[in-house]
């Protein structure tokens, strides 16, 4: 989890380590997503349960959450977010396919699976009432794409003439499908969706 702090910091000496490191697709889900994912979801939470959630849209109140809509909230973002990786990665291994060059699963999977790593890390802030989710979602996607530029060239290697292309289309993706993942869980913050009967 401190790579995931490296990458914002120091981003090329970062992305030259785990290039060097290899690791598999299973060590990489237990020492790096699933720890992260729980980390936050966790903090969130607990912003949430302490410190509340805004509610209303003409005049806000802060509204500590209860438990059962921090932990549906959660599993919602949660489940999403492993999807994104998981399914992201095959998606990502098909469209390197498509620029002419092969890629493996465990190439795909490193470059997203770090990539969103401050998606997850800005979930934190989430959980502040004062901080607007979509801010937090902001800067977070901003620095996803930021690392996927320099993540692409360091462990996909693609040819130098089709990098800027899969670059491109792997960044929309990216911001689609997260995008719609968060607007998903706040409805279900918001009780709009899956909401307690």
């Amino acid at each position: 989890m401190l790579r995931a702090l490296l990458l914002v910091v120091d981003p090329s000496r970062t992305w030259e380590a785990i290039k060097n490191d290899k690791h598999s697709v299973l060590r990489l889900s237990f020492q790096l997503v699933i720890p992260l994912l729980l980390v936050t979801a966790v903090g969130e939470a607990l912003g949430f349960m302490h410190l509340g959630v805004e509610h209303g849209q003409v005049t806000t109140t802060v509204v500590k959450a209860p438990l059962d809509l921090a932990v549906r909230y959660e599993s919602v973002q949660a489940a999403f977010t492993l999807f994104i990786i998981y399914a992201g990665s095959a998606l990502l291994k098909v469209i390197g396919a498509s620029f002419h060059r092969r890629h493996s699963y465990t190439e795909c999977f490193t470059t997203l699976g770090y990539c969103i790593t401050p998606l997850l890390l800005l979930r934190l802030l989430d959980g502040v009432p004062a901080i607007n989710t979509w801010v937090c979602y902001g800067i977070g996607i901003f620095f996803a794409i930021s690392l996927l530029y320099r993540g692409i060239p360091f462990i996909m290697r693609p040819d130098p003439s089709n990098a800027l292309g899969l670059f491109m289309l792997c960044s929309l993706l990216l911001v689609v499908t997260t995008g719609l993942a968060h607007f998903v869980a706040q409805l279900v913050l918001e009780e709009k969706f899956l909401a307690a009967h």
